[in-house]
């Protein structure tokens, strides 16, 4: 019997993770397998994997340089600022604190639609309160996943636009029409489901005390005054840079073009002197470039996943299975799109794969169109919280990492993972019954 090469490197992907290899090197090593499973030479497989990478460019450069500017923020003193203000705001309430997170990011994505561009600003300086608080950062991982990924589920705004737009799209080229206003309409249910996953995280899973060491002296500052909060120049310049970024990105469209403006008002303003510039563009490097080294290498190891035709051999394979039981079907189509996200580390791009197959067996099971969206809509998005290589967990623990005392795959994929994917699939086997 002949392997998938879509099965053989999503579970060698996860289990190098586990084995603590590198997520950078486990995604080569999963990509030169998957090419070895689909008999391609290793020569072919790198010059696909290269070619691949730069579907993530534009991705990779963004954080850069918001890396940059969340390290310019960090050198005015704002980000201690803004911190200390929640703090002042939290006092000794750490699931205020995770209220507060978590409705910053569910903004990010439908509000001001930044994505994870916030964090590396906004986390890093709140470290010394979690520890204060000995808020378990695990907890703190799930809710800004939950932020990053409930909204553009279930909100009709942002990038819950694009999502929801891209499975109406899909659903009704397939053969079943469905408008994009209504998407939100069945998959609020989804969006449900994660905030009980969430929930049960904080109160239930995380709520112990957990210890970590205060490394930064700057993190460990709890003394709160008036002066301390005070706004001066530099502050309201870069401040003025932040909301020119995000002008420029909404005109535009460009985040890479929206951050560099940002920089080049901070910059040419004086809040940071010239001199300072290679030190803070290193210091972005440091803070993001290795997210964004982790989405280059993560988008050829795509590219060669779909170079190996096994996502529609997988999807071939089982389709025979599912002609029959609503149930098995359901379950089939949902841990389909498990994998193929876990391993392509996107729902958007997983849409399209899923619904050409997905959609008439939706039609030939009965399911109603709420259902189906709901079906569709949870298989395009399943893995994307837990993958190694996913955004969703990248950007907490660059965040939460600031310290070096948080691990991407324990404290961020296996919490994100079970909270968030099992409510997913659950909900999803439920609503076939009550849609």
């Amino acid at each position: 019997m002949e392997l998938n090469p879509v099965i053989v490197s999503v579970i060698l992907l996860c289990a190098l993770c586990l084995l603590r290899v590198n997520v950078l090197l486990a995604l080569i090593i999963s990509a030169i397998a998957a090419g070895l499973c689909a008999h391609m030479s290793v020569d072919k497989i790198m010059n696909i994997f290269i070619s691949g990478m730069g579907a993530n460019s534009e991705t990779a450069l963004s954080y850069i340089l918001l890396g940059a500017f969340a390290a310019a923020m960090t050198h005015t003193g704002l980000a201690q600022i803004l911190s200390r203000r929640i703090a002042l705001i939290i006092k000794d309430n750490k699931y205020l604190l995770l209220f507060i997170i978590g409705a910053i990011a569910v903004m990010s994505q439908n509000l001001i639609p930044v994505h994870i561009a916030f964090i590396p600003i906004l986390i890093p300086p709140l470290l010394g309160v979690m520890n204060r608080l000995k808020l378990d950062r695990r907890a703190v991982a799930t809710t800004l996943a939950f932020g990053l990924k409930a909204p553009y589920i279930a909100l009709p705004a942002g990038f819950g636009l694009i999502f929801q737009g891209l499975v109406a799209d899909n659903m009704t080229q397939s053969g079943i029409e469905v408008l994009k206003t209504d998407v939100w309409k069945s998959t609020w249910f989804l969006g449900a489901a994660m905030f009980i996953g969430l929930l049960v995280s904080i109160f239930i899973t995380y709520r112990k005390p957990r210890e970590y060491k205060d490394l930064d002296p700057v993190l460990d500052e709890c003394n709160i005054s008036k002066k301390s909060l005070k706004l001066r120049r530099k502050h309201y310049v870069t401040l003025l840079g932040a909301f020119a970024t995000l002008a420029v990105q909404l005109l535009s469209g460009s985040l890479p073009l929206g951050a560099l403006v940002g920089l080049g008002i901070i910059f040419g303003a004086k809040a940071v002197r010239r001199r300072h510039m290679d030190k803070l563009i290193n210091e972005g490097i440091g803070l993001m470039g290795y997210v964004a080294f982790v989405m280059l290498i993560a988008a050829g190891f795509a590219l060669v996943l779909k170079e190996t035709g096994g996502v529609e051999s997988l999807l071939q394979t089982v389709l025979p299975y599912m002609q029959h039981s609503k149930f098995i079907a359901v379950s089939l189509m949902l841990l389909l799109g498990l994998l193929i996200t876990m391993g392509i580390g996107t729902s958007f791009g997983t849409i399209p794969i899923l619904a050409v197959l997905f959609v008439p067996l939706c039609s030939n099971l009965g399911l109603s169109v709420p259902a189906s969206v709901i079906v569709i809509a949870a298989a395009a998005a399943l893995g994307d919280a837990g993958s190694p290589a996913s955004d969703t967990t990248l950007g907490p623990t660059a965040g939460l990492n600031a310290d070096n005392q948080h691990s991407h795959i324990q404290d961020t994929c296996i919490p994100t993972f079970l909270h968030f994917n099992i409510a997913l699939l659950l909900a999803a086997l439920l609503a076939v019954y009550i849609f």
